[in-house]
């Protein structure tokens, strides 16, 4: 592309006071690394690529699936079934032919984070689970990178800005100390999320980023954002100083043999059972099976019969539960391992108690 159409495509901002040429020169020459090609990496990666970042790298080892559109819209109906990272590349060079774009259809792991975050300048944090959300951490603070954060759930989003310049600097750790297990804090397949949310936190991780790269505006640095969608409450609070944390490597030997999966995993995955075990159990009868959903979730579990139980009403209303045998269920398998061991304090030996394995959009999906 010649100078004069590079001009025009991004004239628009090059003439804000405080951008100018330098500003966009110095886009040109960033390198940031998306962690995510989801709900938040989608509006984040179209706009980097169309704000002109040279370099983009993009991981993800996910595919489309339908459930994904209603807020992933950089994909349509036809990249069902393909490779996020390497779909989502293959559009953003059609928006912007002029800067690099590299997919890595792999998921981040302490064996490859290190090496596929070091040429880069910035990394975004656009994942929903918490492992990987600790493990990127980690890496960034070790590699002194900046990292971009953003969450999302239901109606509600939150924004970061880690430096890891230096050991004042907060990281996602402050934030979060402590590691939840697999169920405490539903995701977005438990919980839902409204589609436009991502559009509007992944934009914001966008703009911080642009901010960070030229210099312009004030930065979230130590900061955290949150807004409501519902009620359109914004909230900004100073996070605290960096602590010591218990499981925060301090350095990079121990952060290859760092297991996040295992930090922030249920000890009761060995209660789990099949959905054909599930149907064996519901035949033979004399089994109680619990939904620990809340009452508006959705699907509704028609198939068989349930006792709806939401898991923070557990604790008090188990005199319900009356038989032998105890299964337990919620959308994907996480909140009722949670309730596996709530029913197992309870009960001890006494009953026998397992969680449906993948929950009851798995179990739907089989007998479907």
């Amino acid at each position: 592309m010649s100078e004069a159409n590079s001009y025009e495509r991004y004239s628009r901002q090059i003439i804000l006071p405080g951008f100018g040429k330098e500003g966009q020169q110095k886009l040109f020459a960033a390198k940031v690394f998306v962690v995510g090609a989801g709900g938040l990496g989608c509006p984040v990666l179209q706009y980097l690529a169309a704000t002109g970042v040279g370099s983009i790298g993009i991981a993800d080892d996910d595919l489309v699936a339908l459930n994904n559109l209603h807020r992933q819209i950089l994909y349509s109906v036809k990249d069902i079934g393909l490779s996020k990272a390497e779909r989502a590349a293959d559009i953003l060079r059609q928006l912007n032919a002029e800067i690099t774009i590299t997919p890595y259809n792999k998921k981040i792991t302490t064996q490859n984070a290190l090496a596929l975050f070091e040429p880069f300048d910035i990394i975004i944090d656009g994942t929903d689970n918490f492992a990987a959300r600790y493990l990127i951490n980690d890496a960034c603070v070790l590699l002194k990178k900046p990292l971009v954060y953003g969450a999302i759930s239901q109606f509600e989003g939150q924004v970061a800005v880690f430096k890891n310049e230096n050991e004042r600097d907060v990281s996602y750790r402050d934030l979060f100390p402590n590691p939840p297990k697999d169920g405490e804090v539903a995701n977005c397949a438990e919980a839902g999320v409204l589609g436009v949310l991502p559009g509007i936190i992944g934009t914001m991780m966008a703009n911080e980023t642009i901010k960070m790269i030229t210099g312009i505006g004030t930065s979230l640095a130590n900061q955290l954002l949150t807004y409501n969608a519902s009620t359109n409450e914004v909230y900004q609070f100073s996070l605290p100083g960096r602590t010591t944390h218990s499981h925060s490597p301090k350095t990079k030997a121990e952060f290859l043999t760092t297991d996040y999966e295992w930090l922030c995993s249920s000890a009761a995955t060995d209660e789990e059972i099949d959905a054909d075990t599930f149907r064996d159990l519901i035949e033979k009868g004399d089994v109680d099976v619990i939904d620990v959903r809340e009452p508006h979730e959705l699907p509704k579990a028609n198939e068989f019969s349930n006792i709806k139980i939401p898991l923070s009403q557990l604790p008090r209303n188990y005199i319900e539960i009356r038989s032998d045998s105890v299964v337990t269920f919620c959308q994907t398998g996480s909140r009722s391992l949670q309730a596996v061991k709530i029913l197992k304090g309870i009960f001890g030996t006494e009953k026998k108690v397992y969680s449906l394995r993948g929950g009851i959009l798995e179990w739907q999906r089989r007998v479907k």
